[in-house]
């Protein structure tokens, strides 16, 4: 899968993955698992990104004497989802072109 097409579509189910409720980066992958296999790295990448461009906010809260980062959707974050709903329908079009489809 092309770079680019595999790390938007990461985004958006990392933003899916918390949408309805907070999560933290295990559960996350856990949630994860039965629809795309994602690494820890590759999370915390794609969690550091998604707060940079404002998607999600994190927070710390102890957690059985540790530090567990819960990650919140943003309004940004809604946003970026429904956008790729939007998209999801231009790509669809272009796979059913490439494999004959229609």
């Amino acid at each position: 899968m092309d770079t680019q097409l595999r790390k938007g579509i990461l985004d958006v189910c990392v933003l899916m993955a918390i949408k309805n409720e907070d999560s933290y980066g295990y559960k996350i992958i856990k949630d994860l698992s039965d629809v795309i296999k994602i690494s820890e790295s590759t999370l915390y990448t794609i969690l550091k990104r998604l707060e940079e461009g404002e998607m999600l906010i994190v927070r710390s809260t102890e957690y059985e004497g540790r530090i567990r980062k819960y990650y919140h959707i943003t309004q940004v974050g809604i946003q970026r989802i429904e956008e790729f709903k939007k998209e999801w329908g231009e790509i669809k079009k272009v796979y059913a072109f490439i494999t004959g489809d229609k």
